[in-house]
């Protein structure tokens, strides 16, 4: 018995060593497949925008805000989830020398995670647009000028223009915390 049973499992050996692979029939130019490819509605980003984010960071921890504004379009909008915005350049510009001369007096951006990407079409008309973003979460932590510190997150879009421009800034975060510590009701 064990030796039929060896000579089943040779002779399946040599047979399947045996066995041929089928081969496909050679292509010409008029039997080739053509794939159609698909533009996906978004995708993975260049990298480059990561290094923008960063020099957003840095600028705005030194108090750089001329070199922070380097970064954004003359028309950019500057958006926060609460509702309020800014329109164009200097007036971003103004807020934040404002903002870093008289109110805060040390900032740093810790933990930041930074996702590029590129949406190709809009999932919902109006509230996507096409083009270059980056996308970014960190931890702030803030001394205020009043001797208040505060730590929270922020989460922040930045849509770029042809010319990799910031022209959309949107920044959402509980201003509450914030508004407690400056004493604004």
């Amino acid at each position: 018995m064990t030796k039929l049973l060896g000579l089943i499992v040779f002779g399946t050996f040599i047979l399947a060593c045996n066995n041929k692979p089928v081969e496909s029939p050679p292509t010409t130019d008029s039997t080739v497949a053509v794939k159609e490819t698909k533009t996906l509605p978004t995708e993975i980003g260049d990298p480059k925008y990561i290094d923008i984010g960063k020099n957003q960071m840095k600028a705005l921890s030194a108090g750089d805000i001329d070199g922070m504004m380097n970064n954004f379009a003359d028309n950019a909008l500057y958006a926060w989830s609460s509702g309020d915005t800014l329109i164009g350049k200097a007036s971003i510009a103004k807020y934040w020398k404002e903002r870093r001369d008289k109110i805060i007096d040390s900032i740093k951006f810790v933990k930041p995670v930074w996702l590029p990407i590129k949406v190709n079409t809009s999932q919902q008309e109006g509230q996507d647009q096409p083009g270059n973003w980056l996308l970014s979460w960190y931890l702030v932590k803030v001394k205020y000028k009043n001797g208040k510190k505060l730590a929270f997150w922020v989460h922040t879009l930045y849509h770029f223009d042809a010319t990799d421009k910031i022209d959309i800034a949107s920044e959402y975060m509980d201003r509450a915390p914030i508004n407690k510590a400056l004493g604004i009701k």
